[in-house]
């Protein structure tokens, strides 16, 4: 958990940009039944341990920077001894208020009934539409009846607002100590994934890199995975967002692991691709170099003023140009990405946000156009290479699945690679897969 002042400093940004006149409430989403009466385990919406670190369920908290008193509020479960005996401590209504600095604290169960209270007599609601059925219902109903008590005096907030502006915005860029935290994540993923490369050898399965990697980022402080591990070996690297994590590891397949651990609710997503017996074959080294060069090249254009759209372009002309090298397409780099042809080996963006989330908040567009990079924006740059089997390609390249990512510090005059201690390189690769234990 961060420093709790961090928080009460984002809130006052927030507030300040929401302005005197709107009303942010933000909540935790439902727990879910995993089956029976066991749940999945609860991680809390990202913008409620943004502006709070409070962890818990059943979490409402509504910033009200016009008002006079209670500005920040939260409803949350108050204390009950039994419950606690089952479940867990609860921070309460004196905890919301002592330690997270609430200024007014509710039952949840109250919610409904202060609602219209505490977001009546304001111009605008920010709010997140469609994540909560039950609390959109609650939302729309309190609406409702505030307007039948405008003729009273208490009017109803003119408009429902996309929290992307007030509070998404701040997300995107990262604060001296989001950007500590993220090193810490980035420095735990690093040191799983040189685990699972040492690990990884043929004959193993993919669930043992999967439980391996997780372990390593419990080890190591960290929360677990801040997303599904994506260990695809063989084939199984060139379905993007593979998750059974169930084949064996065979002798001369490559290994993709897509995998970040999460610290303090920030994570990392660093994918890495090596081979499980050592030593890349011929087909794979040169498929392989090619990739990289690309990624570091992208890598090296990051800096205020650049946009993911320009990273992205400059992958694709740099993987069409490898697709031709290797023999997968023919013909020019310009006819080649004018149809479009690299996609049936490269399918994907190459970047995205990353924060709290793994597909970060924050739009990649403004006024329609690409929005471009400012310090303290954290991206992904990850350019891959993917061929399954096809007639149409020769069989030495059957099975190939390459992606290399790294997250990415924009900084004032450039950029810092926070996962650069995660071996990529073809001659460290070797070293570590090749003294595998």
């Amino acid at each position: 958990m961060l420093d709790l002042a961090v928080h009460a400093q984002r809130r006052n940004a927030v507030m300040e940009r929401l302005g005197a006149n709107a009303v942010l409430l933000v909540a935790s989403l439902p727990e879910r039944l995993r089956s029976g009466d066991a749940h999945y385990g609860f991680r809390q919406h990202s913008d409620v341990l943004y502006l709070t670190g409070f962890a818990e369920p059943q979490t409402v908290v509504l910033l009200r920077p016009g008002a006079a008193t209670e500005s920040f509020v939260m409803f949350v479960r108050p204390r009950d001894p039994e419950a606690e005996t089952w479940d867990g401590r609860r921070a309460g209504l004196e905890g919301a208020q002592a330690i997270y600095g609430a200024d007014a604290a509710y039952p949840i169960a109250e919610l409904a009934t202060r609602l219209p209270a505490l977001i009546g007599n304001k111009d605008e609601l920010h709010y997140a539409l469609g994540l909560d059925d039950k609390l959109d219902a609650l939302v729309t109903s309190t609406l409702a009846a505030l307007r039948g008590r405008e003729k009273r005096g208490q009017w109803t907030p003119r408009a429902v607002v996309d929290p992307r502006y007030s509070l998404h915005e701040a997300r995107l860029r990262k604060q001296p100590d989001e950007i500590a935290t993220l090193q810490r994540a980035a420095a735990i993923t690093a040191d799983a994934h040189v685990a699972a490369m040492r690990a990884g050898r043929p004959g193993r399965y993919e669930y043992e890199l999967e439980a391996l990697l997780s372990y390593e980022f419990r080890r190591h402080g960290g929360a677990g995975p801040g997303y599904t591990s994506i260990v695809g070996a063989g084939v199984n690297a060139t379905i993007l967002h593979y998750i059974e994590n169930a084949s064996p590891i065979a002798d001369g397949d490559l290994v993709l692991v897509d995998a970040g651990g999460e610290v303090a609710g920030y994570t990392a997503d660093v994918t890495r691709t090596w081979p499980a017996n050592g030593r890349f074959s011929s087909v794979q080294r040169h498929a392989y170099q090619l990739v990289l060069d690309v990624q570091k090249s992208a890598i090296e254009l990051v800096r205020p003023g650049a946009t993911l759209e320009q990273l992205h372009n400059h992958c694709v002309r740099g993987l069409t140009a490898a697709m031709i090298e290797l023999g997968l397409l023919s013909g020019s780099v310009d006819d080649r990405v004018a149809d479009q042809a690299f996609r049936k080996f490269y399918m994907h963006g190459t970047s995205h946000w990353l924060g709290l989330d793994v597909h970060d908040v924050g739009p990649y567009l403004q006024n329609g156009k690409a929005r471009p990079l400012e310090p303290g924006m954290v991206i992904t740059v990850e350019p891959g290479l993917y061929v399954a089997a096809d007639p149409n390609v020769a069989a030495a390249f059957h099975g190939l699945g390459i992606r290399i990512e790294d997250d990415i510090l924009v900084t004032a005059d450039g950029y810092l690679n926070l996962t650069a201690a995660c071996p990529k390189e073809i001659a460290e690769l070797e070293a570590i897969c090749g003294n595998a234990a």
